[in-house]
């Protein structure tokens, strides 16, 4: 073996270099693994990984540490320099002349030692890669120390994380900021009147319903204060024994109180906190009630509707429902003037025990607005007689149905009108519909005889009949098919207007229609008023209906003049004579005179619609030949006249007709005034009787009734003119 000194594979500090020849095994005995046979590799603790894996302790027999340098005397430089990445040798094989290749490209190995292998000399830091040898079976392969170690952990930079910290908190700082901003300023309405929603309370404050006076400022129907009694069913512990403490002073059943007392539930699925039992209650019956402080139980302010006179005028005032909203006659008709405004006060409160306004809190009133209210032309102490005798009369007419008006003939107002059967509006309900409604604005009937002053009336307008006309009258005329016949027989005789009158001829009134014609006569209806309702004022009144010209038969015209195939309301027929009365001039009837607002103002009704009719010569000629129907001896009248004045007027006999079927029975009727000379009032009486009999009530009933409204507006009595003398059948 040739020197140390002179082998070429030494550095110049006596090292040598890493080479896989020098690993082949020689001189050990043991031929080399993978090309780098012997090599032991070390470990970052220092050992080779033979060791590591053969578990010899560190610094064994076997264990051998070679110094870096020749400089060096520390046993773990080799160990360092693997972690140094090989750049001493690197440095040395630079010294050298070899090029230097960084850590990457460098094999740091150590030789293995073997027994025997005495010479055998620590690895250099670079070594030549040398081909891979076949692998022993009986040796293990060595492993590759990792190219690129891993880096010692990095330690976190305090700053960022203080830098990180501050950003966060001035993040949340800002956001909670900006939330508050848009509570307090944007929000803010939406938050605060959701609150203000669920701490107010809102107190209706009904307004009084306006009064209904007659005309001398008696009251009809007014509303008093009262109370009404409520219960919170969710509050209530023991209905029954509620429903018994409270049943003596509402007049309610137990049972009734009962059942309005039961937990119920509302549409929306809450349950219900509001029942009413009783409304209208007088004030003193609520202070005991109130006094028995029960639980649930509640009394509010309410109001209650009076009607004085209970059936006075109680078809045509009507009535209204607990809650002050009109239902029926004039209640209905000027509900929006009479109930006014309600008002409300609502205001801030506390809860439970603190139930009661906020000092300082939230307040509003909305006072209330009073309805006005209503002066009728009607007279209570007239109305209610002529109710009387209406009703004393009517009861001998089993089922039927009857209609009194009295009119003042120059102004056009309705100073009574009463209906029967009748009603109590203090407690209409329950009652009969029927005898609800008012009979002179919903009684249609075919007003037969009383027609023909309209008849007449026309013929003297026109010129074809003069006060003095007379003409032969037959005991029957045939028109069409049907015949006519009269219940006083003239056989042929010539008969006057006058008598025609007296004896409610209807072969006379024919023949005078004849020479009036269709035409006029259907024009003169209308001038009347029929066909058309008057406007009076009650709700729901009937038109009424006149026969036009295309749908005359050949008979029309025979009973068309004489009050057939016409339909008209006791009103309408009313107010047709009034207009002979007052001269000629159609005065439109009505029943409000003024209307007093809350203030006390007091505005006049709008003025009646009036038109001419006949002349005023005209008009006195035919109120002279009516006074016949009284007068005259065997006329039909006579029982209708008033002793000490001169009366003009008309019987008639018609038919009820109900959806186009005659009714059984018939409708009689008499219409007149007083005094004739210069009449004051207008009076219509009709009957309706369906067992017969009606004229035995009309004529009286007038007369009573005529008797009365002259004695009551102190009317003197006809002295300064004797009535006239009537022949029936001149020479």
């Amino acid at each position: 073996m040739p020197p140390r000194s002179e082998d070429p594979r030494r550095d110049a500090t006596g090292s040598r270099r890493g080479s896989s020849r020098e690993n082949t095994g020689r001189g050990s005995g043991e031929p080399g693994v993978g090309g780098i046979s012997g090599a032991r590799a070390y470990t970052p603790r220092g050992r080779t990984i033979r060791e590591e894996r053969a578990g010899l302790p560190r610094g064994g027999a076997e264990q051998r540490r070679t110094p870096r340098s020749s400089r060096s005397g520390d046993p773990f430089r080799p160990a360092l320099q693997v972690l140094d990445g090989g750049r001493a040798g690197a440095t040395r094989a630079t010294r050298r002349g070899a090029p230097a290749t960084g850590r990457s490209g460098v094999v740091r190995t150590v030789q293995a030692r073997t027994p025997g292998g005495a010479g055998d000399e620590p690895p250099g830091p670079r070594r030549r890669t040398v081909p891979r040898a076949p692998r022993r079976s009986d040796r293990p392969a060595a492993r590759r120390p990792s190219r690129k170690p891993p880096r010692p952990p990095k330690l976190a930079d305090p700053r960022r994380r203080l830098r990180l910290g501050t950003v966060l908190t001035l993040a949340l700082f800002a956001t909670i900021g900006i939330r508050l901003v848009v509570l307090q300023a944007v929000d803010a309405p939406a938050y605060a009147g959701g609150g203000v929603t669920d701490r107010t309370r809102t107190v209706d404050l009904p307004a009084p319903r306006g009064a209904i006076y007659d005309r001398t400022g008696a009251p009809l129907a007014h509303s008093v204060e009262a109370r009404y009694v409520f219960a919170d069913p969710t509050l209530i512990e023991d209905p029954a024994a509620t429903a018994r403490a409270l049943s003596p002073l509402l007049g309610i059943s137990a049972s009734k109180l009962t059942k309005l007392m039961q937990p119920r539930r509302l549409e929306n699925g809450n349950p219900s906190r509001f029942e009413y039992l009783a409304r209208g209650v007088e004030v003193a019956t609520a202070r005991q009630v109130q006094a028995l402080e029960l639980p649930g139980i509640g009394v509010h302010r309410d109001e209650r509707r009076e009607v004085p006179g209970d059936d006075l005028a109680a078809n045509l005032i009507g009535f209204t429902s607990e809650d002050m909203n009109g239902l029926e006659g004039l209640e209905a008709r000027y509900d929006d003037l009479l109930r006014g405004e309600d008002g409300k006060r609502v205001y801030e409160a506390g809860q439970g025990d603190l139930a009661a306004p906020i000092p300082g809190g939230y307040s509003r009133t909305t006072p209330p607005k009073p309805g006005s209210s209503l002066q009728l032309t009607i007279d209570r102490d007239l109305q209610y007689m002529t109710q009387v005798i209406l009703s004393r009369h009517m009861a001998r007419a089993k089922g039927g149905t009857a209609a009194a008006v009295v009119m003042d003939p120059t102004t056009g107002e309705v100073l009574a009108q009463a209906s029967h059967p009748t009603y109590n509006a203090a407690k209409p309900l329950p009652s009969d519909p029927v005898a609800r409604e008012d009979a002179a604005t919903s009684f249609v009937v075919d007003p037969g005889s009383v027609h023909k002053a309209i008849t007449f009336g026309a013929a003297l307008q026109e010129g074809v009949i003069t006060p003095d006309t007379a003409l032969p009258i037959e005991n029957s005329v045939k028109k069409g098919d049907t015949w006519f016949s009269d219940t006083h027989p003239a056989n042929g005789r010539r008969m006057s207007v006058a008598g025609m009158l007296a004896y409610s001829s209807n072969v006379g009134t024919i023949k005078i229609a004849d020479e009036l014609g269709q035409d006029r006569l259907i024009d003169y209806q209308r001038r009347f008023g029929l066909g058309q309702p008057t406007g009076e004022g009650m709700p729901g009144e009937a038109s009424g209906r006149l026969l036009p010209a295309e749908e005359w038969s050949e008979s029309s015209y025979g009973s068309v003049p004489i009050g057939h195939s016409v339909d008209a309301t006791p009103l309408q027929m009313a107010a047709a004579y009034a207009a002979i009365a007052n001269d000629g001039t159609y005065v439109q009837p009505h029943l409000v005179k003024e209307v007093i607002g809350p203030d006390g103002t007091r505005t006049p009704a709008k003025p009646p619609v009036t038109r001419p009719v006949l002349s005023p010569a005209n008009a006195a000629a035919l109120r002279t030949l009516l006074e016949a129907v009284t007068t005259v001896e065997g006329a039909t009248g006579t029982t209708a006249a008033v002793p000490g004045f001169r009366v003009a007027g008309k019987t008639g006999t018609g038919w009820r007709l109900v959806d186009g079927r005659k009714q059984p029975g018939e409708v009689n009727s008499f219409i007149g005034m007083a005094p004739a000379e210069k009449p004051r009032y207008v009076i219509a009486v009709f009957v309706y009787a369906p067992q017969g009999g009606g004229a035995a009530i009309a004529n009286p009933a007038f007369k009573e009734m005529m008797q009365f409204t002259l004695r009551h507006y102190k009317v003197p009595p006809s002295t300064t003119s004797k009535p006239p003398k009537f022949v029936v059948y001149p020479r």
